[in-house]
């Protein structure tokens, strides 16, 4: 109860709702311009709160990440062009709705069925996260390195069309991770003799370099714009509250999508744009009217924005209790955790209990900052919709430059912000996922050092990771997800 309270006075500093309502209204504006994805917000603002508080630096992030997958949706609806992944789903219904007249109607069911996804997503979290850390407190050497498997097993189904690409990223992310001193004995590795690489590469400048600087490079490139004003999106919204009566006809299919966002959420390497794409499909065939879905069914763009949102959650569950990501963004917030002190894994839901708290209450509070104010911002974004391109992309890489220096005040990691921009540019040019790259950096280190680890305890028999119940059961969970997404893709 005491750590409960610690955690409920932290969330609740002035200064802290303060940095909330600042990421919240960041996100708002990230979200809602296309090209500009919540994993590029998080990976630039991390650095950016260096010099805050943890429970200041972590409001922010955590209302910029909320809001901004809410706020995807708003283009979406709008311009049928998602402002996020995350909203891929939402165009399907929502700009239906929108040439029907209904964009208010749509805009106002986007507020309310994310936050609702959003706080059941966090209620998952409450309920799964403890149980599930104390669980993974028995685990030791061999559990880890399986459980690293079966994070690593799911970079085929984040490999989008081809595997060998998602493969090939996935090995050159573990690569990279293997720079630095050596796990066990302490010896160079790869480091050509440079000093700044004795600690590895910096795990925030490859972030920003990636989904940040490479965004920008791939933007410029193809010199376009990457979405058009519509005429709809400046016409009268008209109504934006939904009636009592509008809501509760949609409210069974928000409590399914929220529980199949919740659950693609808790899978590592899934994402919210597999959870909305999934709750739509899923909500189709058990509708009353499939026919209307894909043609301004006000059932089908609930569920892609409830299970958007309440992937939020559970992805946020699997990577604080187990120290393994959900999906991109959570990747990148490993990072932060980190910067702040906090080890993401089950050892915090035991040492730093209020630390888990002041986090599930700042998700609860980023979701009813944008609730409250997403009514009267979904009809003031529409405005930025045609903000000039040149003007995001001179901002980006600023706060980038910013961003990346002010970690460890050094120019080297300058260097390889740009390095890795020019990675993720020529990967997106060949279409090559960066998915694989972020689950080998922060999984890679992890296997590697619990199997060599379980080696030495076990004098070198590799059986004890099928000796052990729950080291097998992971294995073999690891082998069906890796067989079952390849069956999926061959499908496709």
């Amino acid at each position: 109860m005491q750590q409960f309270i610690q955690g409920l006075v932290q969330a609740l500093e002035p200064q802290a709702i303060v940095y909330l309502l600042v990421g919240t209204f960041s996100g708002l504006l990230i979200g809602t311009l296309p090209g500009l994805t919540a994993t590029m917000a998080i990976a630039i603002l991390t650095p950016l709160t260096f010099w805050l508080s943890p429970n200041q630096g972590l409001a922010m992030l955590v209302g910029v990440w909320n809001s901004a997958i809410f706020s995807g949706g708003i283009s979406a609806i709008l311009i049928n062009t998602p402002g996020t992944p995350a909203s891929i789903a939402s165009t399907f219904d929502g700009y239906s709705l929108t040439k029907k007249g209904l964009s208010g109607l749509a805009l106002g069911i986007n507020v309310v069925f994310s936050a609702f996804g959003g706080i059941m997503g966090v209620l998952a979290l409450i309920l799964i996260g403890f149980p599930l850390a104390r669980f993974a407190l028995s685990f030791g050497p061999a559990e880890y390195f399986s459980l690293a498997i079966f994070g690593l097993s799911t970079m085929v189904a984040v490999s989008g069309k081809s595997i060998f690409k998602g493969i090939l990223a996935g090995f050159l992310g573990f690569s990279i991770s293997l720079v630095g001193l050596d796990p066990i004995f302490g010896s160079e590795r790869f480091t050509f003799g440079r000093m700044e690489l004795l600690n590895g590469i910096s795990f925030i400048p490859m972030m920003i370099g990636l989904f940040g600087i490479g965004e920008v490079f791939y933007q410029v490139y193809m010199s376009k714009k990457t979405y058009e004003n519509d005429q709809n999106a400046t016409k009268q919204l008209g109504r934006v509250i939904p009636t009592l009566k509008e809501m509760k006809s949609v409210t069974p299919v928000a409590l399914l999508s929220s529980i199949i966002g919740i659950i693609i959420g808790a899978i590592p390497g899934a994402g919210a744009d597999i959870a909305g794409l999934v709750a739509w499909d899923q909500s189709k065939k058990i509708a009353k009217k499939p026919e209307e879905y894909g043609n301004g069914s006000l059932e089908g763009l609930t569920a892609s924005t409830t299970a958007n949102n309440a992937c939020l959650g559970g992805a946020l569950t699997t990577m604080m209790a187990l120290g393994i990501p959900g999906d991109a963004v959570t990747a990148v917030l490993i990072g932060a955790f980190i910067m702040y002190g906090v080890q993401p894994g089950p050892v915090m839901f035991r040492d730093r209990a209020d630390f888990v708290y002041m986090v599930v209450i700042l998700m609860i509070l980023a979701n009813i900052a944008f609730l409250a104010v997403g009514f009267f911002a979904s009809k003031a974004l529409t405005k930025f919709l045609s903000l000039p391109q040149s003007f995001v992309w001179t901002t980006i890489i600023i706060l980038s430059l910013i961003g990346t220096y002010a970690i460890n005040n050094s120019s080297f990691d300058l260097i390889l912000v740009f390095i890795a921009g020019i990675i993720g540019f020529v990967f997106r040019l060949i279409d090559v996922p960066l998915g694989p790259i972020v689950l080998a950096l922060i999984l890679g280190p992890m296997a590697e050092a619990n199997m060599r680890r379980a080696l030495i305890l076990s004098g070198g028999n590799a059986f004890i990771f099928l000796r052990r119940p729950i080291s097998l059961t992971l294995l073999v969970l690891s082998v069906i997800s890796l067989l079952g997404s390849v069956a999926r893709k061959k499908k496709v």
